[in-house]
């Protein structure tokens, strides 16, 4: 939505993409994929992760080519969603919770490397959360 309000441009094909950790290690290829049309031009795309397996989103979505959907993996953008946590005057917390709290978000992986992304292909859209 930000893509299309601030550029104001909507892309030919546009999947919305959500990574599921499931309660077991792994996770067969065959289960790793759901996809449900949503629009002409709009899918909905569900990947399963076991709990023991580093995500690799590009590949897994390689696999909804054999679900019958034009997908070029290497002409991709992916579009992520960057929050930036910021401890604020008015808090919902403890000072030192806050800061404890916004320290470790900051020392959380980067999705780019977490979801094995291409770099190159990736753009972040932020906000500023005060907490």
């Amino acid at each position: 939505m930000h893509n299309l309000k601030h550029n104001r441009v909507l892309h030919e094909r546009n999947f919305v993409v959500t990574v599921e950790a499931a309660t077991t290690p792994r996770v067969p290829e065959d289960r790793r994929i759901r996809v449900e049309q949503l629009a002409p031009r709009f899918w909905r795309v569900w990947l399963r992760f076991g709990y023991m397996e580093q995500p690799n989103v590009p590949k897994a979505l390689a696999g909804a080519k054999a679900q019958g959907l034009r997908f070029d993996v290497m002409s991709t953008s992916y579009f992520l969603n960057r929050r930036t946590l910021r401890v604020g005057k008015a808090r919902l917390m403890p000072l030192w919770a806050s800061r404890l709290y916004a320290g470790m978000y900051r020392s959380a992986s980067e999705p780019t490397n977490f979801y094995r992304l291409p770099s190159n292909r990736v753009v972040e859209l932020g906000q500023q959360i005060n907490i």
